[in-house]
């Protein structure tokens, strides 16, 4: 079913036209209200960042949807989940640590900050969606419970999914580590020719998986979790993925994935994606490379499943 999208650049003259006013009039004009509910419960979806990098979505930013949820009736709170990958990130308390040192924190947006999966990611409830590649999949349980979501999502690369936007951040985003593990069928290759045996991709293996054969990087695909972390950390681009067969596979988990994270929210689901400082890979990685394109601006969107 068709939503209509209403888009608004950054470029301002006055305080009246500051990022903060232009949310929240887009907030009004698409009537994002309109999925919130008396006494909700409402999920702001969001990346938090990792440290290191500063591409992601702004914490003041998050404030003025915040207030319109309130002033909607509903009881927000700001929420991811744990990583799969071993960074800073891989449970609530170190999550929540990189959360605070990011800026949020609920004096900063104005609601609780919650890691929805938990504190070692076995939060979570099982939703039975019956497509190609999963009957159920895992969701985080205080994602899934929640009565209704606003998606706030930072676009920009990925390694593996070529970009991350909405789908990226409610697939990989609302899934505990066993449903990220789930998704990741993809699993990286070395090039031995390419190796130069630096060792980045031994110390980066968040399972163990890599280790040298014949004084190159080799990976077990029986351990490997499919993360990707070894591919975006490989100097010399030795680490490589099967684009021909696996990335397509890799899509569709995704896919199904964003499906079950909103199935029980049925016209309760709200995105707003944000086209600033798009950069070419995930707000996952701890540094920033120079953006790929200007800054373009954010828009907002209200969907409702058929």
């Amino acid at each position: 079913m068709s939503s209509k999208v209403y888009m608004i650049d950054l470029s301002a003259r006055s305080h009246k036209e500051n990022k903060m006013v232009k949310l929240q009039k887009l907030f009004d004009a698409v009537n994002m209200g309109g999925c919130i509910k008396q006494k909700d419960l409402t999920a702001v979806k969001i990346h938090f960042g990792e440290v290191g990098s500063d591409a992601f979505i702004q914490p003041i930013l998050v404030k003025p949807v915040v207030d319109k949820i309130k002033e909607s009736g509903g009881n927000p709170f700001v929420t991811d989940t744990n990583t799969l990958y071993a960074g800073m990130r891989h449970n609530a308390v170190d999550h929540l640590n990189t959360a605070a040192a990011h800026g949020f924190v609920p004096s900063v947006v104005g609601a609780p900050v919650i890691i929805a999966d938990g504190l070692r990611g076995d939060n979570y409830n099982d939703v039975e969606i019956n497509k190609k590649h999963f009957k159920e999949v895992k969701i985080a349980g205080d994602i899934e419970r929640a009565n209704s979501m606003i998606v706030m999502s930072h676009f920009k690369g990925h390694e593996l999914a070529g970009f991350g936007g909405a789908v990226k951040n409610l697939a990989m985003g609302c899934a505990p580590s066993l449903g990220k593990k789930d998704q990741h069928s993809t699993r990286p290759f070395v090039m031995a020719k390419k190796c130069v045996a630096c060792g980045r991709c031994l110390e980066i293996c968040p399972v163990q998986a890599i280790t040298y054969k014949e004084e190159k990087a080799y990976i077990d695909q029986e351990v490997c979790i499919g993360c990707g972390d070894c591919v975006a950390v490989c100097p010399v681009k030795a680490v490589a993925l099967d684009w021909r067969t696996e990335i397509v596979d890799f899509m569709e988990r995704m896919t199904e994935y964003a499906f079950g994270a909103v199935k029980n929210k049925q016209g309760r689901v709200a995105y707003i994606n944000f086209l600033m400082r798009i950069s070419p890979d995930c707000d996952c990685c701890a540094c920033r490379m120079p953006p790929l394109y200007k800054t373009l601006g954010f828009w907002l969107q209200m969907t409702r499943l058929p």
